[in-house]
């Protein structure tokens, strides 16, 4: 299941990188998301390294925290190595959306789960 909860938080950032781009009117083009997803994706690889380090299951809304602000924090920071630059407002945006999207898929897997008489996730 973590290969599924870690595609679904990759499919967040990349709805997030889409819909920045576009607003932006940078395009979707493979290149320029290509350019804008790698920081957040190494992000998102070190957040689900710390769930593994934690041996949990990735589904918690704890995980969740731990995976956005890790995908945010480092995805900034990579970003401003790597020249692309960062905002204030641009790091909160970031943060709420992959927040809320990483965080909410979990809470509704969680509610599905107590819904279908299943042990949820914690």
């Amino acid at each position: 299941m973590r290969r599924l909860f870690a595609a679904l938080d990759l499919v967040v950032v990349l709805i997030f990188v889409a819909i920045g781009r576009s607003v932006h009117d940078h395009g979707v083009k493979l290149v320029g998301m290509m350019s804008t997803t790698w920081p957040f994706a190494i992000g998102l690889a070190i957040g689900w390294l710390a769930v593994f380090a934690t041996r949990r299951g990735g589904a918690t809304w704890r995980d969740g925290v731990v995976v956005s602000v890790a995908t945010v924090a480092v995805g900034m920071v990579l970003r401003v190595l790597a020249g692309q630059g960062t905002a204030v407002a641009f790091i909160a945006v970031a943060l709420g959306f992959l927040g809320a999207a990483m965080v909410g898929w979990r809470l509704v897997f969680a509610g599905f789960a107590r819904v279908r008489g299943v042990p949820g996730p914690g």
